[in-house]
């Protein structure tokens, strides 16, 4: 009598195991696009995933395309023209168009961090062309594969140091933050490839208010603590790559005004030279090369007030949360930002350098 009742016991509570999975799909059944890309025509979202489909062996990718008032209603329809059920919670790019970034993405990204159907980590881009033409390239170019565009951005795969890592919760930070705004990659239809990096968008709140180039989102990668290892930086003295990088911040409230002072120390090799330059010449030339690009970079992410380098957060010490929530428009625009660049030439090659001839 007990065994019986012991197994009526275990055999109830195996029902009410299998009751809570009446809702899971298998995984043939579900449709998970590895790259969105999202663009709007007036008050109409039009969305495109990349889907990845198997076929004799071999992963190959369709586009499909929908249109709706919002992102939600269009996986709808998609889930039923479609043969599985469109799962987003494997997307690991979202591209979004710039007439849409320029208009703002406040409530896209905020959809998204609202239903959780898309990843918080996945990467955000931005496309300078028409993301049409951008999906319709990916669609017609022979022997796709789906990583293509990750790959881009992938730091064992296509990733360069001046190509900016923005995630969705990035994103939707800076648009809560009073010190902190974001720089999303830009990228362009190439013509030998896919895709081309064409510098950073400056997203304040949620929107697009200006662009740095390539060069300038490499100090903007620095200034956030990412490895500049492996770029080159060319002269006219010559050329030397960068093997590592490190950062030190000082802040400081003078009569009500804001001092900003930071120091970069970089690592380089010397690559090559150009008719017998010194090592000190070599260092003069990067010296003000760098400075010349953080004092152009500065000048414009703050007359466009916004801080993407996230200085207001050095001041948080200095100021009250009162008078953070006026950082961009009071205290940012008359920020006194200055900055020294400090060169230690750790490796010249097999050569010789001029200036050690003698010793």
């Amino acid at each position: 009598m007990v065994l019986k009742k012991l197994g009526l016991c275990i055999m109830f509570v195996f029902v009410l195991i299998l009751a809570g999975c009446w809702d899971n799909k298998d995984i043939n059944h579900r449709t998970m696009p590895v790259v969105l890309g999202i663009t709007k025509n007036q008050e109409e979202y039009k969305l495109f995933l990349q889907v990845p489909q198997a076929a004799r062996g071999q992963v190959r990718t369709t586009i499909v395309r929908e249109t709706g008032s919002t992102i939600n209603q269009i996986i709808d329809k998609m889930s039923a023209n479609l043969e599985s059920n469109v799962d987003l919670l494997h997307a690991k790019v979202i591209i979004v168009d710039r007439s849409l970034a320029e208009e703002g993405m406040k409530d896209l990204i905020s959809g998204f961090m609202r239903s959780r159907d898309v990843p918080s980590k996945a990467l955000m881009v931005i496309s300078q062309n028409d993301i049409e033409d951008l999906f319709t390239a990916l669609e017609n170019q022979e022997h796709s594969e789906e990583t293509v565009l990750l790959d881009f951005f992938e730091k064992n795969a296509g990733w360069n140091p001046q190509i900016p890592i923005t995630r969705v919760w990035h994103v939707y930070h800076s648009i809560h933050s009073y010190t902190k705004d974001v720089s999303i990659a830009m990228i362009s239809k190439g013509e030998d490839s896919l895709c081309e990096f064409v510098g950073g968008a400056v997203i304040k709140n949620g929107k697009m208010v200006d662009m740095i180039d390539s060069d300038e989102t490499l100090l903007y990668n620095a200034f956030n603590d990412e490895s500049n290892q492996g770029k080159i930086e060319v002269m006219n003295e010559g050329s030397v790559m960068i093997l590592g990088n490190r950062m030190n911040h000082d802040s400081k409230i003078v009569n009500g005004r804001p001092y900003f002072h930071s120091e970069l120390r970089l690592n380089v090799m010397v690559l090559e030279t150009k008719e017998d330059a010194s090592r000190e010449e070599i260092r003069k030339a990067l010296t003000a090369l760098l400075l010349e690009r953080y004092d152009k970079m500065f000048s414009k992410i703050q007359l466009s007030e916004a801080d993407i380098l996230g200085i207001g957060q050095y001041f948080r010490k200095e100021l009250s949360r009162e008078k953070l929530k006026n950082w961009r428009s009071k205290y940012y625009p008359k920020l006194v930002f200055t900055q020294d660049i400090k060169i230690n030439i750790q490796n010249e090659g097999n050569l010789r350098m001029p200036a050690d001839e003698g010793s």
